[in-house]
């Protein structure tokens, strides 16, 4: 059966529900005609507008809300990226023809992005269905004597609850973003590494699961240590949300405090690992700690349950650093020396450190995620660590976040 030919353009034009195309701008790029029929205005006076100055508030009623919504609701489709439905609106529009002139209308939008190959919000489609005759027809019925029947007055109370359920969903919405704000505001000052100004040739990313409050358990830390070397360490306390990103918060200034004072990385986890028996949710947690000998050019190194860095020499070849892996945090029962192992480095080198959400998939052993990891850093040895911590996370489909959290160090040694 041969597919027919279709004119998506004549499709659009044709289509007999009220649609604009606007760009992330909110400038009209294109209209329909069933719009322009219920606007009654015409393409040249919509298209290439801004959509607020097309249609602006009614200045005759000061208490009208339509734009206000209709603009809270657009910059949400902007930041979410997902469609937003809107509850019916009052929203006057200028009289074609009569300046300053506003006839009432009474819309039902849907706003749906379109995303482009970046991954941003490269077109939002606006499409309305007018309820005016609806609304007017009932407004306009007499009140008295029972002439309004109980189907009517159960849709005016539907309508009533609508908007209130519009009203708790706007306050809802604005509380979240608070609590979001001071999560976040919270999760960078607890990531802050002073030390970290000093290494030009060491990249950080942190990427929360890309749906939560953006804030998680991981973290990434650089330490500068007396004799000229520095460490570095990123760890994953189980969960998500607030309580992991407290957690995570004293663990990781527990960790920072012990390689100070004993710069042995295993016995600085040693240490942690008993902080951590007094720290509710803290068990289970994984570690690696690494310390860089800038002077004999060596790294030692010491895990607690935790993916293997990534030593890549300079001319490709990756070696996992998988010879101190202990149980994570708290998995035994008595205390235990914790193992470290050390191995030489040459310069043009990199050392990559990282969260099981960079290299873990649902249903997939961990072996393939680590084979994923390998081959990209073999193929780009020669990057900077900026450039080459980018590089990970769009090879490996992270740019924007994945199903886990993510914490990555690049180190150009």
């Amino acid at each position: 059966m041969t597919t027919p030919h279709i004119d998506y353009k004549d499709l659009f034009a044709s289509t007999p529900t009220p649609y604009l195309v606007l760009g992330p701008d909110l400038v009209i790029l294109d209209v329909n005609e069933a719009y322009l029929h219920a606007t009654r205005h015409v393409r040249d006076h919509l298209v290439g507008r801004y959509l607020f100055d097309a249609f602006p508030d009614n200045p005759a009623d000061p208490d009208a809300d339509g734009v206000r919504n209709l603009s809270a609701s657009m910059h949400r489709v902007l930041r979410s990226k997902e469609p937003d439905t809107m509850a019916m609106q009052k929203y006057d529009i200028p009289v074609p023809d009569r300046p300053g002139a506003f006839e009432e209308r009474w819309w039902s939008p849907i706003n749906t992005p379109m995303l482009g190959p970046d991954g941003e919000v490269a077109l939002i489609i606006h499409r309305v269905e007018d309820v005016t005759a609806f609304v007017l027809a009932h407004a306009e019925q007499p009140q008295s004597r029972q002439t309004v029947s109980e189907w009517q007055a159960m849709e005016t109370e539907l309508y009533a609850r609508a908007r209130e359920l519009q009203l708790v969903n706007e306050q809802l919405r604005q509380a979240h973003a608070r609590e979001r704000q001071v999560a976040v505001t919270l999760q960078e000052a607890m990531l802050q590494s002073p030390d970290l100004d000093n290494h030009r040739n060491v990249a950080v990313r942190y990427l929360p699961a890309a749906k939560g409050l953006n804030v998680c358990g991981d973290w990434y830390d650089v330490v500068d240590l007396p004799d000229g070397g520095f460490s570095v360490a990123v760890g994953d306390v189980v969960g998500h949300g607030l309580e992991a990103a407290a957690v995570m918060g004293m663990l990781r200034s527990a960790l920072s405090a012990a390689v100070r004072a004993l710069r042995d990385p295993a016995k600085a986890i040693e240490v942690l690992g008993l902080y951590a028996r007094s720290v509710e949710g803290a068990l289970a947690t994984t570690v690696v700690k690494a310390v860089v000998d800038t002077r004999r050019r060596h790294i030692s190194y010491s895990s607690a349950g935790h993916p293997p860095p990534v030593l890549v020499r300079p001319e490709g070849t990756c070696v996992l650093l998988d010879q101190a892996t202990d149980p994570p945090l708290g998995a035994r029962p008595r205390h235990t020396p914790r193992p470290k192992a050390a191995v030489p480095y040459a310069p043009g080198g990199t050392l990559v450190l990282y969260t099981d959400g960079l290299i873990e998939r649902r249903g997939e052993d961990i072996d393939a995620g680590l084979h994923r990891l390998t081959d990209v850093l073999a193929a780009n040895c020669r990057l900077s660590a900026e450039h080459l911590a980018d590089t990970l996370l769009s090879r490996l489909g992270v740019s924007s976040g994945g199903h886990d959290d993510i914490a990555l160090i690049v180190v150009r040694l």
